[in-house]
């Protein structure tokens, strides 16, 4: 029987998992959804190095199948899914950053919940009633701030990049910040709380502006060894999800060499240290944690 379980991959570093040449102003894209403009990171990325990381053949291949010579002998019993967009890490006035998502993002991982049947756990979709209005999780967020004088009759404000969102507590949200916040950190209480304290859900619309927008674009250039100016062509654009951005995905186990209990063994053994994922590793992108989420 096919099992599962959802991950979470958590950006230690900013994480460029690209798509090749762009043809718009960045040259070096990230991978989004053509649908839906959601940045990913290909489940066969992170497939590959877990691959790596298992240093026993045997256990290689029962679980990620047999090497490209004999890949016709039978499949793997792994298969990883394309690691989506869960949580933005945002600038924010105060409290540093927010991270955020949106209702359709959430409605997207709990659909994964029900494939794993965990889906029980988390409270509701919160639906912020306008893009005017950011729904946090608790009543002393560290995103909201004051304003003195009141900005339109209102006091409270969260503040993203140039953004003025009103604030309104969510029970829902709440429910969801302390569900992901356990599961992140666990074992960590002040990194549980300061998740809590920046966790915001945004209208659709304005996830996807903030999509558009706020990822991390960094000029590169070559220089001439000899003149050290930049040499012909040697100026490019590249684009990266920033440190702390959040995704998640399906951890799927077939029952072909090997049973569910040793594939979800050996990725947690796998993942208890950092992995790098995506390119650009030699100037410090894509240092990861990934998480399984089994309840």
């Amino acid at each position: 029987m096919l099992r599962g379980w959802p991950l979470f991959v958590h950006a230690l570093s900013p994480l460029h998992a690209g798509t090749g040449q762009g043809v718009g102003i960045i040259d070096l894209p990230v991978a989004r959804e053509r649908a839906t403009g959601l940045p990913y990171l290909p489940g066969s990325s992170l497939k590959g190095v877990l691959r790596d990381a298992c240093k026993d053949p045997e256990v290689r291949r029962r679980l990620f199948g047999p090497d490209t010579a004999e890949a016709s002998e039978h499949a793997g019993s792994v298969v990883i899914g394309d690691q989506k967009l869960l949580l933005f890490p945002v600038r924010s006035l105060w409290g540093t950053f927010a991270w955020a998502t949106s209702p359709f993002v959430l409605r997207r991982f709990r659909r994964d919940l029900e494939l794993a049947e965990i889906a029980k756990a988390v409270p509701d979709v919160p639906e912020p009633a306008s893009v005017d209005e950011g729904l946090v999780a608790t009543e002393e967020a560290a995103i909201v701030g004051k304003m003195d004088p009141p900005s339109e009759g209102a006091a409270a404000w969260i503040v993203l990049e140039d953004l003025d969102l009103m604030p309104r507590f969510s029970e829902e949200s709440r429910g969801w910040a302390t569900w992901l916040a356990e599961r992140l950190f666990p074992g960590d209480p002040a990194m549980q709380a300061f998740f809590g304290e920046r966790f915001l859900v945004v209208h659709d619309d304005l996830f996807g502006y903030l999509l558009d927008t706020t990822t991390e674009v960094e000029a590169r250039v070559r220089l001439d060894s000899e003149l050290k100016t930049v040499v012909e062509g040697g100026l490019w654009y590249e684009e990266a999800l920033p440190t702390e951005s959040v995704l998640s995905g399906m951890l799927l186990a077939m029952p072909v060499k090997a049973e569910a209990d040793e594939v979800l063994k050996t990725i947690e053994a796998l993942t208890q240290k950092p992995l790098q994922l995506g390119g650009k590793a030699t100037v410090g992108r894509g240092l990861c944690r990934v998480r399984v989420v089994k309840s």
